[in-house]
């Protein structure tokens, strides 16, 4: 079976889950804007699952918008490789900056949307 993450979200600072595989990684690390900011810990829970738990440190949780990316490590809290297998992500959005960035995103997104559904009526129509 192929690993699974199901994440349960963020509670006093730690982001928690549990992960489903045949065997446990190695180990697993937190990534923030491609750096590594926390190792996760693993802790038995039955037959092929591990509660997960990884303490995000405050420069993470701060205003703004902070993307985190739950990946499989070598075990020595290194990202196993360039093609790292990624099994989550979080998006952590706080302070009065993230209201503005949401609508500014979402305008953005709209805009592609758009020009996408402008494409493919072109298209459609044969033209």
């Amino acid at each position: 079976m192929a690993m699974r993450f199901e994440s349960h979200g963020v509670a006093a600072g730690c982001w928690i889950g549990a992960l489903a595989s045949d065997t446990p990684p190695a180990g697993l690390v937190v990534l923030h804007r491609g750096q590594v900011v926390a190792r996760a810990a693993l802790r038995d829970a039955g037959p092929g699952v591990w509660l997960v738990a990884a303490d995000l440190p405050a420069a993470v949780i701060d205003t703004g918008l902070h993307a985190l990316l739950l990946v499989v490590s070598d075990g020595d809290g290194n990202p196993a490789g360039p093609a790292s297998q990624v099994l989550s992500s979080l998006a952590l959005i706080a302070g009065a900056v993230a209201g503005d960035d949401l609508l500014a995103e979402v305008a953005q997104l709209r805009a592609e949307l758009d020009l996408l559904k402008r494409e493919f009526r072109r298209l459609a129509a044969g033209g």
